[in-house]
């Protein structure tokens, strides 16, 4: 495993205090389950302390499907685990991450006790297909210690998709050359979890820039099928042919899931190039 990977795993730990406190709406099949998980762990803890740690970590009642709890001190020190961190137990990982994390995890020490079960999204490995995914976070302390339990979130919203639609619009205008180059180093900000963005050429219909995929780049989006063969570039193209932005539904592959999916586009016109990016539905 390199670094990189095992700085991503270790952030993930830390990495609740990064998106500070947020009152995110969770979905319906996976937050009230992990939160009722960390409300069981919480009385548990309370009955039984620190002798709770050994329940934690091991495979049983607080451990559901992919959701689990884990136990980190103030310190730093991961102290329980029912998930794949538990083979960080008895270390202290804070000391593993860079001055900025370091800084964050000090800040989230800073909630009060009293305040009840926080929420926050990280990044984390899913053991259930070895990719690094968004999770979003429930978690409490309860003296020196923080008890948390979090859910994957494959699928951003459509709030989200929007706004990259929006940055990657207004960065195009600012800078042609650097936002398309960007686009395609496949990072730089317009690639976040299952969202990224594409740009066609309008005036050759072919690909100028792609989020995820650089083998498409200079092919005809006019002839871009979804994988049962239904076209997908032309009905976009003669949308845009109308009008200055659009919505397109269609199905496609899920980079973070690897299933095929339905997907909803937004698209918006911008000179002449074609800028999309669409989120995914369950």
């Amino acid at each position: 495993m390199g670094f990189v990977h095992k700085l991503a795993l270790l952030g993930g730990v830390l990495l609740l205090s990064l998106g500070q406190v947020q009152a995110a709406t969770a979905p319906k099949d996976d937050g009230p389950a992990a939160r009722a998980l960390l409300e069981k762990a919480l009385a548990y803890y309370h009955d039984n302390g620190d002798k709770a740690f050994a329940a934690f970590s091991r495979q049983g009642e607080f451990v559901d499907k992919d959701r689990y709890v884990f136990v980190v001190d103030t310190h730093g020190v991961m102290l329980a685990s029912g998930g794949p961190s538990s083979a960080l137990i008895g270390r202290d990982v804070s000391q593993t991450l860079p001055p900025d994390l370091q800084k964050a995890f000090k800040d989230a020490l800073n909630v009060p006790e009293g305040n009840g079960i926080q929420q926050a999204e990280y990044h984390w490995q899913n053991w259930a297909d070895g990719k690094v995914e968004r999770k979003h976070v429930f978690y409490q302390r309860v003296g020196q210690r923080i008890l948390a339990v979090g859910y994957y979130l494959p699928r951003a919203s459509a709030q989200q998709a929007q706004a990259l639609l929006d940055k990657a619009a207004a960065d195009l205008v600012k800078d042609e050359k650097g936002t398309l180059t960007a686009i395609n180093s496949l990072k730089g900000g317009y690639l976040q979890d299952d969202l990224y963005v594409f740009v066609v050429d309008l005036n050759n219909q072919r690909y100028v820039a792609h989020g995820t995929n650089l083998r498409l780049i200079n092919t005809d989006f006019g002839k871009v099928n979804d994988p049962e063969g239904k076209p997908v570039g032309e009905p976009m193209l003669a949308m845009m042919g109308k009008q200055d932005q659009g919505e397109y539904e269609y199905r496609w592959k899920n980079p973070v899931t690897g299933k095929v999916e339905d997907k909803h586009a937004y698209l918006k016109k911008v000179g002449h190039f074609l800028v999309a990016v669409g989120y995914y539905s369950p």
